[in-house]
């Protein structure tokens, strides 16, 4: 008896698992078909040329020059992706009634929503991998020659994505309850809130009225932490950062994603479609 229960319960990890991967393979897909990222990826490497023209116009501050625009631009881009494809995963499959065909088979709504977030999540990689070698292709042109700057950044690079990580499963959170025109605002303000985590806290201790410091402390706490992830201006000045950083930062985005897909999932499973 525990070996067929075993067996079964194996059977149906693995179909769980088919299940997801191929909502994230389709949401790939889906991503990837929209122009809107190709248009956002050819402007960030325009910009980056545009950093280079800039470099070569300031002299001994090239490289800077490059690095400060060009993951500034990935972040910004990377934003405006993640917010504007991530606020329609859910609305587009409801306004298409795709999503009844969909949760009509043996498919969980916390399965269809880890899909479309993987699939965004790995539309994301790809962008910023292009974005990244982009940057890095620039040093090198600027140098006319190896620069090891176009390595060394690549840490600062991956914790752009792992900030990007969070910012979906907030606009797929909002997604799940309410417009997309209302959740890429409040996605927006979340990601700009979120690089003032410090000044929250400190407002939270300052603040001479009760309410205001209760707001501002549950705000500090609820709110992603993303100045962890700045690390924009130390990499234009060839710093990276360490392994300890990084790991940290790994696995609060994996925590706070993990938070982020459970509220999403307990809110979509309580909307009733009929």
């Amino acid at each position: 008896m525990s070996n067929h229960t075993s067996v079964a319960t194996s059977t149906s990890i693995i179909g769980s698992s088919t299940c997801v991967l191929l909502i994230a393979r389709n949401a790939f897909r889906e991503a990837v078909r929209d122009r809107v990222l190709y248009n956002l990826v050819l402007f960030v490497l325009l910009l980056t040329a545009g950093a280079i023209f800039l470099g070569e116009l300031s002299a001994g501050q090239e490289t800077k020059i490059i690095i400060d625009l060009g993951l500034s631009a990935m972040l910004l881009f990377g934003v405006f992706i993640a917010i504007f494809v991530g606020v329609g995963l859910v609305y587009k499959e409801i306004e298409r009634r795709t999503l009844y065909a969909i949760l009509a088979k043996p498919i969980g709504r916390g399965q269809f929503l880890l899909g479309k977030y993987l699939g965004l999540c790995l539309t994301l990689l790809v962008n910023v991998i292009i974005m990244g070698a982009g940057v890095s292709l620039a040093l090198i042109y600027i140098r006319r020659g190896w620069d090891p700057l176009a390595i060394k950044i690549w840490p600062a690079i991956m914790l752009i994505y792992f900030e990007l990580m969070i910012i979906t499963g907030v606009a797929l959170l909002f997604s799940t309850f309410s417009s997309p025109a209302l959740s890429a605002l409040l996605t927006f303000f979340v990601f700009v809130i979120g690089h003032f985590s410090a000044d929250l806290k400190s407002l939270s201790s300052t603040s001479n009225q009760v309410a205001a410091r209760l707001v501002f402390r549950a705000l500090y706490y609820l709110l992603p932490n993303l100045t962890t992830y700045s690390v924009i201006t130390p990499a234009a000045h060839g710093s990276s950062p360490d392994m300890q950083s990084i790991i940290l930062a790994v696995a609060y985005t994996i925590v706070y994603s993990i938070v982020l897909l459970a509220v999403a999932t307990l809110i979509f499973s309580r909307r009733n479609f009929k």
